[in-house]
């Protein structure tokens, strides 16, 4: 297992948040690349990088870059997602908070490559103390005539505005925060039948999470084939992965992609807490179904290799859990979860969230019999590809595979009939 450091190289660096210091160890250098090269080369190197939206989908981002660059209206913008709300992910505030100028950074690289002269980083209401932190150092790179009507000297203008959020998780799904940011409420779009940019005022717009804008100065600055040097062919690059729960070090690490999932945690996370043996790992957030033992040993930390186990990469937020966790309570805390952020907008998932977490309630409690956990299996069917956007699904996701993967102790806890 190599030690990799792209997105976090600069995190162990004092009072890098600091323009001066971030200066001293590298920090805009890409910029004065970028504009040598031009904006159509800066985009194609994004795309031959390989890089992968590092917000949940892992789309790649060479197509959302091309919609927004080759679209014709000359007025275009970039929304920066930093709606952090997934339950067990943390990776976006490390960025904000420990290099904030290594992500503006790559958004001057975004928005020069895509002809967006306007950016707006919508950031989650709750992240107050971190918003203080990259509002300093956007004001310092205005200062510095980094930012504003000629961006480090250029004819070329950029503007960035922070823009916060009230709290809302569903506003992390794109055409969300982008409904949100036009001041209505927080409620995903219908898909278009076409491929086209996502639209912010009517006007064409790129949206991307944190960390996948925060790998650009990288990409620029050493070539796609650096980035490409690291991960798989399928999955290139690294990724920072937030590790919680039961070990012995928990926190924000960075590791190419394909790196097996129980090394990482042991290498970086000191393995399971305690000494206590491994029962379960949610391995990208709390939306991601979750993983046995067994199954955390076969695991890569790629996308091809949690979609072969049924589950997702997600956001890269691991919850690692030992063999003291009930898993019938640890699926009612998500599904309180759940139960209280659905936007409401769909009734499989208003009804259905309400529904499956009043089941889960039951079950705990002692309550419920075996046709109570079936209809919770039915009801999570219902909910499964039936909304306008992924929230019900992914619950769907985490109710049959706690269900199925543990069902000897949801079956444990039924009232019995006899």
């Amino acid at each position: 297992m190599r030690e990799v450091k792209i997105v976090s190289r600069r995190f162990d660096v004092p009072d890098v948040d600091r323009l001066d210091v971030a200066l001293e160890h590298g920090a805009y250098k890409a910029v004065e690349k970028a504009f040598s090269m031009g904006s159509e080369a800066v985009l194609n190197a994004v795309c031959e990088s390989g890089l992968r939206g590092k917000g949940g989908g892992g789309a790649p981002a060479c197509g959302k870059w091309k919609l927004a660059a080759q679209h014709p209206d000359p007025v275009k913008f970039l929304a920066v997602n930093c709606d952090e709300s997934e339950p067990g992910t943390f990776k976006d505030r490390q960025i904000i908070t420990k290099d904030p100028h290594l992500l503006i950074e790559g958004i001057i690289l975004t928005c020069y490559a895509i002809g967006a002269h306007d950016a707006y980083i919508y950031i989650r209401g709750e992240y107050h103390d971190f918003q203080k932190v990259l509002q300093k150092a956007i004001d310092e790179a205005y200062g510095a005539g980094i930012l504003g009507e000629k961006t480090m000297g250029h004819d070329w203008r950029l503007d960035v505005t922070i823009h916060r959020g009230a709290g809302a998780y569903i506003c992390g799904e794109k055409s969300a925060l982008l409904e949100s940011m036009e001041g209505k409420r927080g409620h995903p779009r219908l898909k278009p039948h076409r491929k086209e940019p996502e639209w912010y005022f009517g006007r064409p717009t790129l949206v991307n999470n944190v960390e996948t804008i925060a790998t650009v100065p990288f990409i620029v600055a050493e070539g796609p084939q650096a980035y490409r040097s690291y991960g798989t062919e399928k999955s290139p690059g690294t990724m920072l992965f937030a590790l919680s729960g039961h070990v012995e070090r928990p926190g924000v690490y960075e590791a190419e992609f394909g790196t097996p999932m129980m090394e990482y945690i042991e290498r970086f996370g000191g393995g399971i807490k305690g000494g206590r043996a491994l029962k379960a790992v949610i391995p990208g957030g709390a939306s991601t179904p979750v993983l046995t033992a067994a199954e955390a040993a076969e695991a890569r930390l790629d996308y091809e290799s949690m979609k072969s186990l049924g589950s997702s990469l997600g956001t890269g937020g691991m919850i690692v859990m030992d063999e003291t966790v009930d898993m019938v309570e640890a699926l009612k805390n998500l599904l309180g979860f759940y139960h209280h952020e659905s936007c409401g907008q769909c009734t499989p998932c208003r009804e259905g969230t309400g529904w499956v977490d009043r089941i889960a309630d039951a079950v705990v409690r002692g309550e419920a019999e075996a046709a109570d956990l079936q209809k919770m299996l039915d009801i999570s069917w219902t909910m499964n590809g039936k909304t306008i956007c992924v929230f019900a699904p992914a619950v769907s996701g985490v109710i049959d595979a706690f269900v199925e993967k543990f069902g000897d102790e949801f079956q444990a806890r039924l009232r019995s009939m006899a």
